[in-house]
């Protein structure tokens, strides 16, 4: 077993040629920071909850990475390859990582309203009506889809014609991702519904197989991917975060988050992410091992 890269929350090793194996650990990163401090069982429930996705969509036969899982909790999938030289990839390039995050998002919440606020987005582009004073926490009137770059250090927004320029799709390849997305999240819908969870907003990774089929890869329908809110509080008028939005309203509440944006808008040496209080890493490891039960209706 050939070790080949370390992520923000992953080790990756190689078995063999077309195989890979991820081993999730207990990391914890946001704002494109890895924060110095373990959750414990975190690495473990997020493994488990990629292996039900992936079986979900083994069932409605969306194509994928996923081969299947270990007996020490790690997670078999097909080998793509990672080109990050975009100038060698176009329409005929085969097993090949698509260097995108494709987000689809159903509520106003996170990143999107600080847009929104910033004057980065309009409520007309969002699907409402001009005019309309968006609010943290309302509903979409329709899914709204957008790419962000995959490989760079930090994520950022992509237009259509970037994305597609930079990942070597077709009009038709990019309108088949976002297809595929839409459907993925009409299943997590169905699932996550009668265990009392609204699912927020979430990215998708794909790549395409030797015969350039689309599939999906990497991880997807997490608390580290997703956003997820409790049912009966939203419909009471309250919005609960049960993602790892809670984390980053930590460091949203303690001033980092300002700081270290203002720092990275500026070009300027960004802050080091400080740790997390004891009693906060407790609450964010309850969270990630009753959502896996939620989310899977599973007991962890």
């Amino acid at each position: 077993m050939k070790h080949i890269m370390t992520g923000k929350v992953k080790e990756v090793y190689q078995s063999d040629d077309d195989t890979l194996e991820f081993v999730y650990t207990d990391s914890i990163s946001v704002f494109d920071k890895i924060i110095p401090s373990k959750i414990p069982h975190k690495g473990l429930t997020l493994c488990k909850t990629s292996q039900f996705w992936f079986e979900r969509l083994n069932e409605e036969g969306i194509r994928n990475h996923y081969l299947g899982s270990t007996p020490d909790g790690r997670m078999k999938v097909r080998k793509v390859d990672i080109i990050r030289d975009y100038s060698k990839i176009d329409g005929r390039t085969t097993n090949y990582l698509i260097p995108l995050e494709i987000i689809c998002r159903h509520y106003v919440a996170g990143s999107l309203l600080d847009r929104v606020k910033a004057g980065k987005i309009t409520a007309e582009e969002l699907g409402f009506p001009k005019g309309h004073e968006v609010k943290y926490g309302e509903r979409l009137p329709a899914p709204f889809i957008e790419a962000t770059t995959k490989l760079e250090e930090h994520d950022m927004n992509l237009t259509v014609a970037e994305a597609k320029e930079m990942a070597g799709l077709s009009d038709s390849e990019y309108q088949e991702i976002k297809d595929v997305v839409i459907r993925i999240d009409r299943i997590i819908d169905d699932v996550v519904k009668g265990q009392g969870l609204i699912h927020c907003d979430g990215k998708k990774e794909f790549g395409y197989d030797k015969e350039r089929r689309l599939m999906v890869v990497d991880t997807f329908g997490t608390l580290d991917e997703d956003r997820w809110w409790d049912a009966d509080e939203y419909a009471r008028g309250n919005i609960v975060e049960l993602s790892k939005e809670f984390v980053r309203q930590h460091y949203r509440s303690t001033g980092y988050h300002e700081v270290l944006m203002k720092a990275r808008d500026a070009g300027l040496a960004e802050p080091d992410i400080p740790a997390l209080p004891a009693d906060v890493i407790g609450k964010v490891s309850r969270l990630y091992t009753e959502m896996y039960e939620r989310i899977t209706g599973e007991t962890f």
